[in-house]
Order: C-alpha cells, then structure tokens, then sequence
C-alpha cells in the first residue's frame, strides 16, 4: 500500500507545514536519510496518481520504497523539498520552477530525463460555448502565480481574444496586453481556487490537473486548450541541487518515464494529459 500523506492548503502556514510532517512519526526519506523510503511531494492529480500507479506496479520489482505526500498548492511542495522534509517533488513545469528559485533564493532542480507529462492549459465556462461569445467587459479569471498566467494569457493571445505586447515572455500580466477588443477584465486568483470560480465569472483559465480533480477533461471540455506539441510545460521530477544522483532517484526517472507509464497516462487521461517522454 502506498503511504501517502494529504497536505491542504488549510494547513500550509509554516508551522502548521511542520506540524503536519511530523505527524507522520517518520523522517525517513529526508535529504539526510539516503536509505530510507524515496519520499516525494506531489499534488494529488495526476502526479499522486501516477506515482501510485508506480507504487502498486513497478516499484516493487525495481527494489524502490517509495512514499508519497500529497499537497494541494504549488508553493510547498518545493519548500519541503528545499528543507528536506521530502527528498523529491513531482508537480511543476521549468518556467515556474525558475521563476520559484529567484523569487526564494532555493536551488531545486529537475532531474535529468526527468520530464514525465504535460497538462494543457484549458478555457472552460458554463455561461458561453466559444470564446467568439464572451461579451463586452466579461470576466475571465486567471492563475495569479506569475508563470501560469502569463501561460494564460499566451493561451487566449494565441486564440484571438487578446494580444500581448512583443517581446512578452513568462512573466506576461494583463499590465502587458496590447489590445483587448472585448474589454474583459481579469480576476487574478490562486490556481488551485480557479475550478470553484467558474460559475461566478464568464470563464477561467484552468491548469490541468485542478481540471481534473474538478472533473473537468482539457481534451473535452475545454473551449480551447494548449497544444502538446512544442510546449515548455512539461511537469518533472525535481531535487534540490546535488541529490539528482541519489540511485532511487534514478530508479524512479526509469520508472515514470517507462512504456507502462506511457500506456497508463494514454489510458486513464484519454488526451486530458499527455505523456512527454
């Protein structure tokens, strides 16, 4: 059975952060118990999920103790990582982890040949059946972590509802549209929130696995969605500096970018999520 630990984002204040890693009455797998199980952070869906499928089926056999702990925000994944509470995180694209780094002064870095998926970035709404039909002055809620939401205003760029001024990157903000026909206006809100908002604006711009965990498929409900092929977002296995060569860290690289793993994403996500390896 895998171990697996629910972390919510009621409990991520610092001490409360602590409390709850404690409680699990181990410490092994931290960066300094290179012999215990190989512990790693992940959000539930589909990263706790995929590792569970690992969990059940491959690690085993590979001679992997792997434990889970499962986190429902972008933010402490990463710093329980950076303490050693967790030896590995799986949750995160290069463009926000870069972005985490500078504005933490942290050194996580992905593994090598570590990339396992991507999750595209989708439009939904339950008042309009196209973009073409978003009024005057509607409202389109976005992720307000800098990198998602440039990710999501690059998406409604690319679909014709905005444009961006040239030259814009990942750190786009709606301070950086150079034309917006519609007049909509943008409500900036914590990723994990945006699912619980969609009945109160026009539409919002969703990451994929809170989609998911909100029964909302990319490949099906989405208005429009983010193409896999050529997209930087692909979500990795990450360490901190210096512990990219740790061997069950390197059993699990094997094991999540295996043909089993490739089948199970190709299975249970139907397009929703799509394997990057």
């Amino acid at each position: 059975m895998r171990n697996t630990t629910k972390i919510t984002a009621a409990v991520l204040t610092a001490g409360a952060l602590t409390l709850g890693l404690t409680a699990c009455g181990s410490d092994k797998g931290s960066a300094g118990d290179k012999d215990g199980p190989l512990v790693v952070a992940a959000t539930p869906t589909p990263q706790g999920q995929i590792l569970d499928f690992v969990q059940k089926k491959l690690a085993k056999k590979a001679g992997l103790d792997l434990e889970v702990k499962e986190f429902t925000d972008y933010v402490t994944p990463n710093t329980a990582t950076q303490q050693g509470e967790v030896f590995a995180n799986y949750f995160q694209h290069k463009p926000y982890l870069d972005d985490f780094n500078k504005k933490n002064g942290t050194d996580i870095v992905p593994v090598p040949n570590g990339t396992v998926h991507l999750e595209p970035l989708g439009v939904y709404s339950k008042k309009v059946k196209g973009l073409d039909e978003l009024g005057k002055g509607a409202t389109v809620a976005i992720p307000n972590d800098t990198t998602n939401e440039a990710r999501a205003l690059k998406l409604l760029a690319d679909n014709g509802v905005i444009k961006l001024k040239d030259g814009v990157g990942f750190e786009a903000t709606p301070k950086d549209i150079a034309s917006n026909p519609k007049g909509l206006k943008f409500k900036e809100l914590e990723a994990a929130a945006l699912p619980r908002t969609i009945k109160d604006v026009d539409a919002a711009v969703i990451n994929g696995n809170y989609a998911l965990e909100a029964d909302l498929s990319p490949a099906k409900d989405a208005l429009v969605a983010e193409k896999a092929k050529g997209n930087p977002y692909g979500n990795f296995l990450a360490v901190k500096k210096g512990n990219e060569n740790d061997p069950r860290v390197k059993k699990l690289v094997k094991l999540l970018t295996s043909p089993e793993v490739k089948k199970f994403i190709d299975d249970k996500y139907d397009g929703s999520i799509v394997a990057a390896f």
